[in-house]
C-alpha cells in the first residue's frame, strides 16, 4: 500500500473514531481492525491504537476538569485498580497468537454491534451516588477485570464502563463520562507503556491516528448529539460488521 494513502486512511479512521467516541462510543471497534488491515501485526496494531486513546483521554480529562466535573478520589481509586488489570491484559495481548487474537476481536466486534443495536438509553440521574463502603469495594473488584479487558483489547469498553458507573454507582451522566475518560487515561498509560516496552507500537501511525481522533472529538462535541448518534450508530454497525467478517474468514 502506498505510504501516503495509508497515512490518509489512518487519519480518516482516527477522525471518524473521534466522532464515534464522542457521540456514541466504540471507536476502537473501527480503528483497531483498520490498523490490522493496514499490515500491522495484531499486537502492534493493538499497541498503536493506544496512542490515540491516551491523547484523547488527556484532552477529555482536562476539559472536564476545567469545568469542575470530576469524581476524585473515587475515580483515582478505580483507575489504579483498572491499571493493575490493564497491565495483565496488555501482556496477554502481547503474547497471544495473532490468529487467535483476530478471532477473538471478530467475536468482540459482533457482540458489541449487537449491544449497540439493542441497548436503550436508561441512564439514571438525580439519585444518591454510591461510591463508598461495599459499593467502593465492589467497584474496585469489577474495574480490575474491566482493566484486564481494556489492556487486552479495549474495543467497546466505554459501554461497559458507563453502564457500571451509572447503574451501580449511580453517577449522573456527565460525571459518568468524566470518570470514564479519567479511567481510560490511567489504565491506557500503563498499557501503552507495556506495549512500548515490548516494541509493539508504531509511533508514526499512532500519532497520525491520534491527530485525526482529536479533530473528530473536537468537531463532534459541537455537533448535535441527538442528531449525530443515530447516524454514527448506523455507520459503525455496518463498518464493524464487514470488518468482523473479514477478520474471521480472511
Amino acid at each position: 500500500m502506498d505510504t501516503t494513502f495509508l497515512y490518509i486512511i489512518i487519519f480518516i479512521s482516527g477522525l471518524i473514531a473521534g466522532i464515534i467516541n464522542t457521540l456514541a462510543g466504540g471507536g476502537s471497534l473501527l480503528t483497531l481492525p483498520i490498523l490490522i488491515f493496514s499490515g500491522l501485526p495484531p499486537n502492534i496494531a493493538n499497541g498503536t491504537n493506544r496512542v490515540g486513546l491516551l491523547i484523547q483521554s488527556i484532552f477529555g480529562t482536562a476539559g472536564y476538569h476545567s469545568k469542575g466535573i470530576y469524581s476524585s478520589p473515587f475515580g483515582i481509586y478505580l483507575g489504579l485498580s483498572s491499571l493493575i488489570g490493564a497491565l495483565i491484559g496488555a501482556q496477554i495481548a502481547i503474547d497471544i497468537n495473532p490468529y487467535l487474537f483476530n478471532k477473538i476481536l471478530s467475536v468482540v466486534m459482533v457482540t458489541m454491534v449487537l449491544i449497540i443495536l439493542i441497548r436503550k438509553k436508561s441512564f439514571k440521574d438525580n439519585l444518591p451516588e454510591r461510591t463508598s463502603g461495599e459499593y467502593l469495594f465492589l467497584s474496585l473488584v469489577a474495574f480490575f477485570f474491566i482493566g484486564v479487558y481494556g489492556g487486552f483489547i479495549n474495543a467497546g469498553i466505554g459501554f461497559i464502563i458507563m453502564f457500571f458507573l451509572n447503574q451501580v454507582n449511580r453517577l449522573p451522566l456527565v460525571k459518568t463520562n468524566a470518570t470514564k475518560v479519567l479511567l481510560v487515561l490511567i489504565y491506557s498509560s500503563g498499557a501503552l507503556f507495556l506495549f512500548a516496552f515490548n516494541n509493539a507500537v508504531d509511533w508514526k501511525l499512532g500519532f497520525i491516528l491520534a491527530f485525526g481522533s482529536s479533530i473528530g472529538a473536537w468537531w463532534s462535541s459541537r455537533w448535535s448529539v441527538e442528531r449525530g448518534e443515530g447516524v454514527i450508530k448506523q455507520i459503525l454497525v455496518i463498518a464493524v460488521s464487514v470488518m468482523a467478517v473479514k477478520l474471521w474468514f480472511f
